[in-house]
């Protein structure tokens, strides 16, 4: 079964069209539109309506490739832009125009357990019984902890990104302050093994490779404060878009896996892989 999911979020709006055989995920495309929806909403409070139409594009594109991939099942939600902006329902209407298809706004519950099952998926390490699973994004951070082959028994979300934490301090002393504060209640299970996902931690792999412990993190970030964004962009091949949140992100990042105790192994899989598995999972109900 071929299934397709765009998942509009607070810095990019991705599509995964995957093939799927029992438990078995081969991604046949990906594609993404970077669209700052998570900065606007933190500096107005809204989405404005240029940037509404072009979501609404965005997405009407990357349903249209995903039907023409042969797609039988579309999932298309929101994350933290849906739960976030002020005047998310007209984001949402215009969304739900543009694909011809059923949107659905995400709870962080949600977002975090779908992180979790795709992480897990496609975890390339083995997976001892006691496993986290940490998704920096735009404007949240997700963490869930659990075992393989079960649903997390643990799951918190945090209202801050790398999006948001761009927009809202400057700095990286600022930056750490704030996300010290936000994660302050934050107090995870003792785990074993530490999954990461979503584009920081991904961009992060890219300069310090896939393990981030406490002397990864740290020199992912002096090269993030050292290095203008352009080299960044073009030694690493990050973004340019990415490199300028990648500092909010590594913060987060290391924030986290403070918490954790145990260095954070980036892989590939996350919340559009879990979409998938979910929506094998409710058509075998």
């Amino acid at each position: 079964m071929r299934i397709g999911v765009v998942d509009v979020g607070s810095n990019t709006i991705r599509l995964l069209l995957a093939q799927v055989d029992g438990r078995v995920l081969v991604p046949l495309e990906k594609e993404r539109v970077r669209l700052s929806l998570g900065a606007e909403i933190e500096r107005t409070g809204v989405v404005s309506d240029v940037s509404i139409a072009a979501a609404a594009k965005a997405v009407g594109k990357l349903c249209g490739l995903a039907r023409r991939g042969g797609a039988e099942m579309l999932d298309v939600f929101l994350t933290a832009p849906g739960r976030q902006s002020g005047n998310a329902d007209a984001l949402v209407a215009a969304i739900t125009r543009s694909a011809a298809h059923v949107v659905r706004v995400l709870s962080t519950e949600e977002e975090g357990r779908l992180a979790y099952a795709g992480a897990v998926a496609t975890a390339d390490v083995a997976l001892p019984r006691a496993i986290a699973v940490c998704d920096v994004g735009g404007a949240s951070t997700e963490i869930a902890v659990g075992a393989p082959g079960a649903d997390p028994r643990w799951v918190r979300s945090v209202d801050l990104g790398s999006v948001r934490l761009t927009e809202r301090v400057e700095g990286t002393e600022a930056a750490q302050a704030e996300a010290s504060r936000a994660f302050e209640a934050v107090v995870p299970p003792q785990v074993q093994v530490a999954l990461a996902v979503g584009g920081s931690a991904r961009a992060a792999r890219r300069l310090v490779g896939p393990w981030l412990g406490e002397a990864e993190l740290a020199e992912a970030l002096r090269i993030v404060e050292t290095k203008r964004e352009q080299t960044i962009a073009r030694r690493y091949g990050v973004h340019r878009t990415r490199a300028r949140i990648l500092p909010a992100g590594i913060v987060l990042l290391t924030e986290v896996q403070q918490r954790l105790g145990v260095p954070l192994h980036v892989c590939d899989g996350g919340i559009r892989e879990g979409a998938v598995l979910a929506t094998v999972a409710e058509l075998a109900a």
